[in-house]
């Protein structure tokens, strides 16, 4: 059984709720780079950035995060069993405001992942985490900076995340 939780009018909005907060906690948007956790996470930077675009007139650089190998949650997986589908930063970090987007947070093992694979790549200046939906339950002491909507779940519930992009729709909905 599954139930929609967020439309599209209001994923909209919770997008542009996020794209002003940015703006304004970081007085302006100089020196910031949207960074996308694989899958949902890049499109959702790419609609932010379209957006800052807009309100801002400055077009903002898009980077894609892949965490396969950064994983710890994923049992049975190893090295050599995780596929790579590739990370690119078209920019370097180094001092840079990352703003690292992902659809869900919930244990917050995700965003671990991304900030050590982010370090990895370089040094930016500050990292801050971008969610659609923040469900609860973290595992970590990690908190999102800018959140969408908060739906608070229980753990046999699931958050699913449709976009237009890959799902043919925008949503959320929470299933059992």
């Amino acid at each position: 059984m599954a139930k929609k939780v967020v439309d599209e009018m209001t994923m909209t909005r919770a997008l542009t709720r996020i794209t002003y907060e940015i703006i304004e906690r970081n007085k302006g948007i100089d020196d910031i780079v949207l960074v996308g956790i694989k899958t949902r996470g890049i499109f959702l930077a790419n609609r932010i950035a379209d957006r800052l675009e807009q309100l801002e007139g400055k077009k903002i650089p898009v980077g894609e995060l892949d965490i396969t190998l950064y994983r710890d949650d994923k049992p049975g997986k190893s090295d050599r069993d995780a596929q790579v589908n590739g990370t690119n930063i078209p920019v370097d970090i180094q001092g840079k405001q990352i703003i690292l987007v992902d659809d869900v947070l919930f244990t917050g093992r995700t965003i671990r992942a991304a900030l050590d694979a982010l370090m990895d790549i370089g040094r930016p200046e500050k990292i801050s985490v971008a969610v659609l939906v923040d469900r609860g339950h973290r595992e970590l002491p990690i908190r999102a900076d800018f959140v969408g909507k908060n739906i608070p779940t229980s753990l046999d519930e699931e958050i699913i995340v449709k976009m237009k992009e890959i799902d043919g729709e925008d949503g959320v909905t929470i299933a059992k």
